[in-house]
């Protein structure tokens, strides 16, 4: 089953691009407080990702739809051989 909504929504304006920039910071770094709170618990960093990977696709195919996730799912393996996953990545 999927939603009526198809496409992801983009900002439309320079403040909006800002704002929603902003506050998936404020989100990854709540993110980072539950994760290093996890691990301090000891759950195994595998795990956290792999949950944390399965919370994102169900919310965003809640949020989307199976074929506008499936399609923006797609792109990932290009963006991984460009690097942009890489947390310690050098650019020269």
């Amino acid at each position: 089953m999927s939603t009526s909504r198809t496409t992801f929504p983009f900002p439309v304006s320079e403040a909006a691009f800002e704002a929603e920039h902003e506050e998936r910071q404020i989100a990854l770094e709540y993110l980072a407080d539950a994760w290093n709170a996890a691990e301090a618990d000891g759950i195994d960093t595998a795990a956290l990702a792999h949950a944390s990977l399965f919370a994102a696709i169900a919310t965003l195919v809640q949020d989307y739809g199976e074929e506008a996730v499936a399609r923006l799912i797609g792109e990932i393996p290009d963006r991984i051989s460009n690097g942009e996953y890489t947390l310690d990545r050098k650019v020269q």
